[in-house]
C-alpha cells in the first residue's frame, strides 16, 4: 500500500513542477523559434509571423548556407580542429594524468601544484600573442591545436578518475606477468575507462567546436576560419550577399534573407554536438560524477 504525501509536500512538488515547467519553456522556447524560422520563407521571417510552428516551410536558408563557399570552409574547417584537436587534448590529459594518479610516481605533488598556478595565473593576453607568434604557428592550424593542447581541470578530472577506479594492485598484476607500462596503460587502463574518455572527448569536442577568440586573434585567412568566425560575420558584419545566394524567384527582402540565414546557420552549428551527445550521455554523467565526488 502506496504512503500518502502531506498535503504540504503535495503542494510543495506541485510548486516545483510549475517552476521547473516554466523554466523549460523560457529554455526551449527560443530554440523552437529558431529551428522553425529556418524552416520558414525570407517573407514570413522579416513580417514576423513565425511564433511556434514554421511559416510557409521552405529550405532557402539551408539552401544558402550550402551554396555559400564560407559557409562550408568553416564548416569544414571546424571539423579539423574539433577532431584533430580532441585527439591531441585526450592523448596529451591521458599521458598526464595516469602517471600523476600513481602513488609511485616520484614528484607528483610538485607537478600538479605547477599544474594548479597555471589555473590560477597566467601572462595575459598580449604574451600569449606574442608566444604563439615567435613559435611561427601564426595564422596557421596549429594555432588553434597547440595553444589549448591540454586543459588543467580535465587533467585533475582524468586523474581523479585513475585513482578511485584503477586499483594499484591490478598494476603491480600486470608487471608480474611481464606487462609493460605503456602496455598496461593501453590493455588495461583505457579499456577501463570509458566513462572518463566520454567526459573528455565531450568537453573538449564543445570547446574546439565553439572555438572563436583564439581564431579570432591568431588567424587572418579567411581560408583557415571555424564556423564560428563565419557566424560571426554574418551576425555583426552581416557578410552576406543575398544576391549570390538565392535564384530570381526567391527574392525577397535582404534583412529577411539575412536573418533566415542566421537562423539556419544556427541550426547547422548545433547539429554536431547535439549528435554526439546521447551516445556518450550515459558515460558522461557517470565520468562527472566519479571525478568530481570522490578524490
Amino acid at each position: 500500500m502506496a504512503i500518502k504525501e502531506p498535503f504540504g509536500d503535495r503542494v510543495f512538488l506541485f510548486c516545483v513542477y510549475v517552476f521547473l515547467g516554466l523554466i523549460l519553456i523560457v529554455v526551449l522556447y527560443p530554440l523552437i523559434y529558431i529551428l522553425s524560422s529556418s524552416f520558414s520563407s525570407p517573407q514570413a521571417v522579416i513580417s514576423g509571423r513565425v511564433w511556434l510552428l514554421p511559416v510557409e516551410p521552405s529550405l532557402a536558408g539551408y539552401k544558402a548556407i550550402f551554396q555559400n563557399p564560407s559557409v562550408m570552409t568553416g564548416y569544414a574547417n571546424s571539423l579539423f580542429y574539433t577532431f584533430f584537436g580532441v585527439l591531441i587534448n585526450v592523448t596529451l590529459t591521458v599521458m598526464l594524468a595516469y602517471p600523476l594518479s600513481r602513488s609511485t610516481f616520484v614528484g607528483r605533488n610538485f607537478i600538479m601544484v605547477l599544474l594548479i598556478i597555471t589555473m590560477m595565473f597566467s601572462g595575459g593576453l598580449i604574451p600569449y600573442y606574442l608566444t604563439v607568434k615567435m613559435v611561427g604557428i601564426l595564422d596557421t592550424r596549429w594555432a588553434m591545436l597547440l595553444p589549448g593542447a591540454l586543459a588543467v581541470w580535465q587533467v585533475i578530472i582524468a586523474r581523479t578518475f585513475f585513482q578511485s577506479t584503477i586499483p594499484k594492485e591490478l598494476g603491480e598484476a600486470a608487471e608480474l606477468d611481464g606487462c609493460s607500462d605503456l602496455g598496461f596503460l593501453w590493455r588495461v587502463v583505457l579499456p577501463l575507462s570509458k566513462p572518463i574518455l566520454a567526459v573528455l572527448v565531450l568537453m573538449y569536442a564543445v570547446g574546439h567546436w565553439n572555438a572563436y577568440f583564439e581564431a579570432l586573434i591568431f588567424l587572418k585567412s579567411p581560408d583557415l576560419y571555424p564556423l564560428q568566425i563565419v557566424l560571426r560575420n554574418i551576425l555583426i558584419l552581416n557578410s552576406i550577399d543575398a544576391s549570390m545566394m538565392v535564384d530570381a524567384n526567391q527574392m525577397a527582402a535582404r534583412q529577411g534573407l539575412r536573418d533566415l540565414l542566421k537562423f539556419s546557420l544556427i541550426v547547422v552549428a548545433t547539429l554536431p554536438v547535439l549528435a554526439i551527445y546521447p551516445f556518450v550521455q550515459k558515460y558522461f554523467v557517470q565520468g562527472i560524477m566519479i571525478g568530481s565526488i570522490k578524490g
